[in-house]
């Protein structure tokens, strides 16, 4: 046993901090990203936000007024900003700067035409000598609003009184009941022991969205230190009898069952059609059914409508699901003249989304602040450090741009056909075609498309349902599945209902349009469209 130094040479893969950031930018939907720069904001005080392109023109065509009628008080200055001619240290482009930071120049922006915050009060002193501008502003104070607290009531007018009655505003912040809290408020007013109580809030507590009990009466009465089973299952048909009624079943066969008792039609025919043929009813067996039960098919399909009255899931009307917002991030829209096609896409153009995020850059005034000499080091550390920061946000976010373009052209050049004409022509794509055509990983498209949406002449289309798997047909193209089970589908809508038809003879038609399927692969198809077998769907004759 002996103690040696020894020295071993490796390559491995570490992830910067600025690495992990622009991979995590890839996969960011729009309101993310806006959420980020929000942030760094806040966090950073380097980065600054660029006034809108409606701001801008605004003021530079007021400096233009001032300077056409000769105003020798305007003191702006037109001249690109001493800022495009250092770089982020502060200093003049002589080399005079002591940190090599010259890459910050991609983002520093010149500000010709903008005013400076000391010229912005000259011209605010400079209206104030006007007869508008020299109004007291002591004198524009409502003081029977601001102060009515404090001030002689007198006389007040009908509208003043009926401001001061008026609703607050939390008063119009609400939101929908949840189903627990729908069943809790119900539970409180119904005249129920504390112990009934509390093992009733605890079954409530255990449903499920749709209003299943999950647990059974034996955890239900675990749960609690002196709780019975007999107790436990006495709570759950309380909570069963509430509203929406069928809250607490274990299945759909009781939940309808407790529906019908709460109606008072426990001694119809529907009754025992739920309790004893619910699987046949699924299964339209609806003959055999009537011929088990001795009565004719019009009086069965009469109780099976009376049946669709009622909600086996009654816990859904209180689902608490928000609606999910979809901002699309890239446009992809046709040229009206196809020789102004510039950009070689057939005729389309691409371009991103003014989602209302702040366009950002360095502030001028820090880089100042490095070229000032009383400036301690710690604050030019801080500072640098800060610009460093900012620099990889700037490059990473125009990173994301660029990535996402380059793989949306590709998308586009690929199903021009399918943007054109619609679903029915688009073609067989997948991750790795566009990955080997712009020069990129796999795993970058996979980001990229994403949770991300593109405007299209067809609609607002999620990135990733432009791609799908394809099979040869008998001529040798390459046709989508996309394309098969909408031919499945229209074949099954186009059916007799009397007389659907089943898998094996949709697998003979789509031999005759040269598409050879399995009948497994039929099913598949079937399924993953959520659509019954032909037996499931045979309307009762």
């Amino acid at each position: 046993m002996s103690v040696k130094l020894t020295t071993n040479l490796s390559q491995r893969l570490v992830l910067t901090p600025q690495l992990r950031q622009r991979i995590e930018m890839l996969q960011m939907t729009t309101l993310e990203l806006s959420d980020l720069i929000q942030q760094q904001l806040l966090e950073n005080p380097v980065l600054e936000e660029v006034p809108s392109q409606e701001e801008t023109n605004e003021l530079a065509e007021k400096i233009l007024d001032q300077l056409a009628n000769g105003d020798p008080g305007s003191s702006f200055d037109l001249t690109p900003a001493e800022s495009a001619s250092q770089d982020f240290n502060g200093a003049p482009e002589n080399g005079a700067g002591e940190a090599d930071l010259d890459a910050v120049n991609l983002y520093v922006e010149s500000e010709s035409g903008m005013a400076t915050a000391e010229e912005s009060s000259n011209e605010a002193s400079e209206d104030g000598g006007t007869e508008e501008g020299s109004r007291d502003a002591f004198e524009e104070i409502d003081f029977g609003r601001e102060f009515q607290d404090y001030l002689d009531p007198g006389y007040k007018t009908q509208e003043f009184e009926y401001k001061e009655d008026a609703p607050t505003f939390e008063q119009f912040l609400t939101r929908a009941p949840s189903l627990s809290e729908h069943l809790e408020w119900q539970l409180h007013m119904n005249p129920v022991s504390e112990a009934m109580c509390d093992v009733a809030l605890c079954v409530i507590g255990n449903l499920d969205a749709d209003g299943r009990l999950t647990a059974s009466n034996e955890e239900i009465a675990a749960m609690g230190s002196e709780w019975s089973e007999e107790l436990a299952e006495e709570a759950r048909q309380t909570v069963m009898r509430l509203d929406p009624v069928g809250c607490g079943a274990r299945d759909a066969r009781e939940c309808l069952l407790a529906q019908l008792e709460t109606r008072g039609e426990s001694n119809r025919l529907a009754a025992r059609l739920i309790s004893d043929h619910l699987l046949e009813l699924q299964q339209h067996k609806l003959p055999n059914v009537a011929k088990q039960l001795g009565i004719d098919v019009e009086t069965i399909i009469a109780e099976v409508q009376f049946i669709r009255t009622l909600d086996p899931y009654p816990g859904r009307r209180y689902a608490s699901d928000e609606p999910v917002l979809i901002s699309p991030e890239i446009y992809i829209e046709k040229l009206d003249d196809e020789e102004e096609d510039w950009a070689g896409l057939g005729g389309y153009v691409i371009y991103f989304a003014d989602d209302g995020s702040p366009r950002l850059r360095i502030s001028q005034n820090y880089q100042n602040m490095l070229a000032q000499q009383q400036t301690t080091k710690e604050t030019r550390d801080f500072i640098r450090d800060k610009v460093r920061s900012a620099i990889d946000l700037l490059r990473n976010i125009e990173h994301r741009r660029q990535t996402i373009y380059k793989v949306v052209e590709s998308m586009v050049k690929k199903q021009k056909e399918f943007l054109d004409k619609g679903v029915q022509y688009i073609k067989p794509m997948m991750l790795k075609d566009i990955a080997e055509d712009i020069g990129m990983h796999l795993s970058t498209v996979s980001r990229v498309v994403n949770r991300k949406y593109a405007h299209t002449p067809q609609g607002v289309i999620e990135l990733r349902r432009f791609f799908t798997e394809g099979m040869m047909n008998e001529e040798g193209e390459e046709v989508s599945t996309r394309i098969i089970k909408l031919k499945i589908k229209k074949l099954i809508e186009e059916e007799d209902s009397h007389n659907p038809i089943t898998d094996d003879q949709v697998v003979k038609i789509l031999i005759k349009d040269g598409i050879k399927l399995s009948r497994r692969t039929v099913a598949k198809y079937r399924d993953q469209m959520h659509i019954p077998g032909s037996r499931e769907r045979r309307a009762p004759s």
